[in-house]
Protein backbone atom coordinates (compact mmCIF):
# COMPACT_ATOMS: atom_id res chain seq x y z
CA UNK A 1 0.00 0.00 0.00
CA UNK A 2 1.42 3.63 -0.71
CA UNK A 3 1.22 6.16 1.91
CA UNK A 4 -0.48 8.35 -0.63
CA UNK A 5 -3.60 5.64 0.58
CA UNK A 6 -5.55 6.35 2.89
CA UNK A 7 -7.19 3.34 5.38
CA UNK A 8 -10.62 3.43 5.74
CA UNK A 9 -11.68 3.73 9.11
CA UNK A 10 -15.37 2.46 8.65
CA UNK A 11 -13.89 -0.90 7.16
CA UNK A 12 -10.91 -0.91 10.04
CA UNK A 13 -14.47 -0.40 12.57
CA UNK A 14 -16.38 -3.14 10.40
CA UNK A 15 -13.60 -5.70 10.40
CA UNK A 16 -12.77 -5.24 14.43
CA UNK A 17 -17.17 -5.72 15.05
CA UNK A 18 -16.59 -9.26 13.36
CA UNK A 19 -13.86 -10.31 15.50
CA UNK A 20 -15.92 -9.20 18.60
CA UNK A 21 -18.73 -11.04 16.76
CA UNK A 22 -17.24 -14.07 16.46
CA UNK A 23 -14.76 -14.93 19.04
CA UNK A 24 -11.60 -14.85 17.09
CA UNK A 25 -8.96 -13.44 17.81
CA UNK A 26 -7.25 -12.62 14.27
CA UNK A 27 -8.84 -11.41 10.90
CA UNK A 28 -6.71 -10.37 7.81
CA UNK A 29 -8.47 -8.66 4.42
CA UNK A 30 -6.31 -8.46 1.13
CA UNK A 31 -7.28 -6.85 -1.85
CA UNK A 32 -5.16 -5.53 -4.25
CA UNK A 33 -2.22 -3.70 -2.82
CA UNK A 34 -4.18 -3.03 0.65
CA UNK A 35 -3.80 -5.47 3.32
CA UNK A 36 -5.29 -4.79 6.62
CA UNK A 37 -5.22 -7.04 9.89
CA UNK A 38 -7.49 -6.58 13.21
CA UNK A 39 -6.06 -8.50 16.13
CA UNK A 40 -6.80 -8.65 19.69
CA UNK A 41 -5.16 -9.77 22.35
CA UNK A 42 -7.12 -11.99 25.20
CA UNK A 43 -4.78 -11.29 28.55
CA UNK A 44 -6.08 -10.05 31.62
CA UNK A 45 -2.49 -10.01 32.96
CA UNK A 46 -1.66 -7.15 30.49
CA UNK A 47 -3.81 -4.90 32.62
CA UNK A 48 -1.30 -5.04 35.30
CA UNK A 49 2.14 -5.40 34.03
CA UNK A 50 3.24 -2.27 35.84
CA UNK A 51 1.70 -2.18 38.71
CA UNK A 52 2.84 1.45 40.34
CA UNK A 53 2.30 4.32 38.04
CA UNK A 54 2.29 7.60 39.84
CA UNK A 55 0.05 8.98 42.30
CA UNK A 56 -1.92 11.66 40.17
CA UNK A 57 -2.17 9.35 37.56
CA UNK A 58 -4.64 6.59 39.48
CA UNK A 59 -7.39 8.59 40.39
CA UNK A 60 -9.31 8.97 37.25
CA UNK A 61 -8.00 5.48 35.55
CA UNK A 62 -10.21 3.34 37.77
CA UNK A 63 -13.76 4.77 36.89
CA UNK A 64 -13.17 4.43 32.84
CA UNK A 65 -11.13 0.95 33.44
CA UNK A 66 -14.28 -1.13 34.49
CA UNK A 67 -16.51 -2.66 32.56
CA UNK A 68 -19.63 -2.15 34.65
CA UNK A 69 -22.29 0.39 33.83
CA UNK A 70 -21.49 3.45 35.42
CA UNK A 71 -17.63 3.36 34.15
CA UNK A 72 -18.73 2.81 30.94
CA UNK A 73 -21.22 5.43 30.95
CA UNK A 74 -17.65 7.76 32.35
CA UNK A 75 -15.98 6.88 29.28
CA UNK A 76 -18.90 7.47 26.81
CA UNK A 77 -19.28 10.97 27.89
CA UNK A 78 -15.68 11.03 28.19
CA UNK A 79 -15.65 10.14 24.15
CA UNK A 80 -18.48 12.93 23.41
CA UNK A 81 -16.24 15.48 24.79
CA UNK A 82 -15.00 17.46 22.15
CA UNK A 83 -11.61 17.61 23.39
CA UNK A 84 -11.37 13.27 23.63
CA UNK A 85 -8.62 11.74 21.83
CA UNK A 86 -9.58 8.26 20.58
CA UNK A 87 -7.36 5.06 20.03
CA UNK A 88 -7.13 4.98 16.06
CA UNK A 89 -6.69 0.89 16.81
CA UNK A 90 -7.13 -1.61 18.50
CA UNK A 91 -4.11 -3.06 20.76
CA UNK A 92 -2.36 -2.11 23.69
CA UNK A 93 -2.18 1.66 25.32
CA UNK A 94 1.20 2.27 27.12
CA UNK A 95 1.13 5.66 29.15
CA UNK A 96 5.15 5.47 29.21
CA UNK A 97 8.03 4.67 26.83
CA UNK A 98 9.47 1.65 29.26
CA UNK A 99 8.20 0.18 32.43
CA UNK A 100 10.99 2.32 34.36
CA UNK A 101 10.17 5.69 32.73
CA UNK A 102 8.44 8.54 32.70
CA UNK A 103 4.77 9.02 31.86
CA UNK A 104 4.39 11.02 28.34
CA UNK A 105 1.59 12.90 30.10
CA UNK A 106 0.14 13.20 33.31
CA UNK A 107 -3.14 14.89 34.02
CA UNK A 108 -2.32 18.49 34.15
CA UNK A 109 0.44 17.99 32.02
CA UNK A 110 0.67 21.34 28.61
CA UNK A 111 0.96 19.46 25.46
CA UNK A 112 1.56 20.57 21.65
CA UNK A 113 -0.24 19.53 18.90
CA UNK A 114 2.07 16.47 17.06
CA UNK A 115 3.63 15.80 20.74
CA UNK A 116 3.60 12.22 21.65
CA UNK A 117 1.74 11.46 24.60
CA UNK A 118 0.58 7.89 23.97
CA UNK A 119 2.19 4.24 22.32
CA UNK A 120 -0.14 1.78 21.26
CA UNK A 121 0.85 -1.46 20.54
CA UNK A 122 -0.42 -3.65 17.52
CA UNK A 123 0.48 -6.84 15.99
CA UNK A 124 4.07 -6.28 18.03
CA UNK A 125 4.54 -2.74 16.05
CA UNK A 126 4.40 0.57 18.62
CA UNK A 127 2.40 3.37 17.62
CA UNK A 128 2.76 6.83 18.78
CA UNK A 129 -0.13 8.62 19.55
CA UNK A 130 0.57 12.16 19.25
CA UNK A 131 -1.84 15.35 20.60
CA UNK A 132 -4.52 16.57 17.85
CA UNK A 133 -4.60 19.99 19.18
CA UNK A 134 -2.50 21.66 21.76
CA UNK A 135 -4.09 22.02 25.34
CA UNK A 136 -4.28 20.76 28.98
CA UNK A 137 -4.69 16.98 29.39
CA UNK A 138 -7.62 16.93 31.89
CA UNK A 139 -8.50 13.55 31.89
CA UNK A 140 -6.67 10.12 31.23
CA UNK A 141 -9.11 7.29 31.01
CA UNK A 142 -6.45 4.27 30.26
CA UNK A 143 -3.60 2.57 32.37
CA UNK A 144 -0.32 1.29 30.96
CA UNK A 145 -0.70 -1.61 29.42
CA UNK A 146 -4.79 -1.87 29.48
CA UNK A 147 -6.19 -3.40 25.94
CA UNK A 148 -8.08 -1.05 24.27
CA UNK A 149 -10.33 -1.08 21.45
CA UNK A 150 -10.72 1.29 18.13
CA UNK A 151 -12.38 4.59 19.18
CA UNK A 152 -12.03 4.09 22.74
CA UNK A 153 -11.32 7.61 24.78
CA UNK A 154 -7.54 7.39 25.84
CA UNK A 155 -7.51 10.88 27.61
CA UNK A 156 -8.79 14.52 27.21
CA UNK A 157 -7.36 17.62 26.11
CA UNK A 158 -8.55 20.76 26.96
Amino acid sequence: MSKDQAIDPKLVREIASMLADTDLTEIEVEKGDLRIRVARQVQAAAVVQYAAPPPAAMAPPPAAVPAAAPGAGKAESAAAHPGAVTSPMVGTVYRRPSPDAKAFVEVGSVVKAGEKILLVEAMKTFNEIVAPRAGTVTAIMVEDGQPVEYGEPLLVIE
